[in-house]
C-alpha cells in the first residue's frame, strides 16, 4: 500500500524534477496528481514511464490525499497550502513562505530529521533555500564533532535558481553575443548574465545584505544551531544548473583536515572528491543530475586557530529543491505515515 501524492507546480523546472525523482527513487505512489494554474490545464508531464495530464489547482480537492509537494511560489502557496493542510494532506513547500515560521519545521533530512514530527503543528513542512540546503549537509557532521562558531560563505549560484526565465536569458544572451544586432538586454537579472557574474540575488535589505544572503543566515540557525554565526555573499554566475559554494568554517575545537575528510566521507548525502591535483575536485557541470552534495578542496585555514576551508557543489534543482522535498516525503513515510 502506497501514498496518494500531489505535485503542485508540475509544469515548472522544480515540479518536473519532483516527478522525476519520485519515479527514480521508487517512492511508493498509489496515485499521483499533477497540478498547475488553469492556463496549464491539460498539459502532459512525465512520471516514470507514464504520461499524466495536469489539473487546475483551483478546482482540485485535496481531501483523501496524503502528501502534496508544492513548487508554486509564495503567493500561490499562501492561498492553496492552508486549503490542502486543512483537508488532511501534508504539504511540503518549496517556497520561502513558511521557512521562518517557528511553528513550521524547516527540514534537511540528513541534518534534522527529528523535526519531521512537528508537521502536526500546521500540517505543513518547509523546504530550505537551495543555497542553504547543500551547505548545512556539509556543516552538520563537522558541527557534531567540533562545534562551529562562524561560517563565511561565498556562493556561485546557477541561473536555474531563477527559474526557466533565468535559463532562457543566459541562453539568449549567449547566442546574441555572436550575432550582431541580436543582443538581449537584461530582463530577469539586474545586469547581463552571459560571460558575467552578478553579486546580487533577491532584493537588498536595509543592512546591505541581499535577502538571499539573509536566508542563508536565518535558515542555518534554524536547521542546525542558533549559536552559529553566518555571513554570506551570494553571486549569480553563468551556469545553467548547479550551485557552488566556497565555505570557510571556524570551530570551537581544533579539527584536522584529514579527520574532517573522513567525517564527510561517512556523512549521509555527501560524496568527497578531493585530490590535490589538476581536476581533482567537482564542478557544477559534473554535479548536475546527481543526488549527492559534493565536497572538495578540504584544507586547513592557517589564518585562524581552528579553521577549515572547503568547496561544496550540488544540483540546485535536486538537493536544493526537488530531491530534498522527496526526501522529506520519504521521512514522513518511514517515521509518521508508515504505509506500504
Amino acid at each position: 500500500m502506497g501514498y496518494k501524492v500531489v505535485v503542485a507546480g508540475a509544469t515548472g523546472n522544480v515540479g518536473r524534477e519532483m516527478l522525476n525523482i519520485l519515479a527514480e527513487r521508487q517512492f511508493p505512489v498509489d496515485e499521483i496528481a499533477a497540478l498547475a494554474s488553469r492556463r496549464s490545464q491539460g498539459t502532459e508531464v512525465s512520471f516514470g514511464d507514464k504520461t499524466i495530464k495536469v489539473k487546475d489547482i483551483e478546482q482540485f480537492d485535496f481531501t483523501g490525499w496524503d502528501i502534496a509537494l508544492f513548487a508554486i511560489g509564495s503567493d500561490a502557496t499562501k492561498k492553496y497550502a492552508p486549503i490542502a493542510a486543512a483537508a488532511g494532506c501534508i504539504v511540503i513547500d518549496n517556497s520561502s513562505l513558511y521557512r521562518y515560521d517557528p511553528q513550521i519545521p524547516l527540514i534537511v533530512p540528513e541534518v534534522n530529521p527529528e523535526a519531521v514530527y512537528d508537521y502536526k503543528n500546521k500540517n505543513i513542512i518547509a523546504n530550505p533555500n537551495c543555497s542553504t540546503a547543500q551547505m548545512v549537509v556539509a556543516l552538520k557532521p563537522l558541527h557534531d564533532r567540533a562545534k562551529i562558531k562562524r561560517v563565511v560563505v561565498s556562493t556561485y549560484q546557477s541561473v536555474s535558481g531563477a527559474g526557466k526565465e533565468g535559463m532562457d536569458e543566459l541562453w539568449d544572451q549567449t547566442k546574441g553575443m555572436y550575432v550582431p544586432g541580436q543582443e538581449v538586454a537584461p530582463k530577469k537579472f539586474q545586469k547581463q548574465i552571459a560571460f558575467n557574474v552578478i553579486p546580487q540575488i533577491d532584493v537588498f535589505m536595509e543592512d546591505g545584505q541581499t535577502k538571499e544572503e539573509w536566508k542563508m543566515v536565518a535558515e542555518t540557525k534554524k536547521i542546525i544551531d542558533t549559536s552559529i554565526k553566518v555571513t554570506a555573499t551570494c553571486v549569480r554566475v553563468p551556469v545553467f544548473v548547479g550551485h557552488s559554494e566556497s565555505i570557510n568554517i571556524e570551530f570551537e575545537d581544533f579539527l584536522d583536515e584529514d579527520e574532517a575528510r573522513d567525517i564527510l566521507r561517512e556523512a549521509p548525502g555527501i560524496l568527497v572528491v578531493d585530490k590535490r591535483e589538476p581536476g581533482g575536485y567537482v564542478t557544477p557541470i559534473e554535479a548536475a543530475g546527481d543526488f549527492a552534495t559534493f565536497i572538495s578542496r578540504i584544507r586547513q585555514d592557517s589564518t585562524i586557530e581552528n579553521g577549515l576551508n572547503l568547496w561544496c557543489v550540488s544540483d540546485n534543482l535536486r538537493k536544493g529543491a526537488a530531491l530534498n522535498a522527496v526526501q522529506i516525503a520519504e521521512l514522513l513515510g518511514n517515521r509518521v505515515l508508515k504505509k506500504g
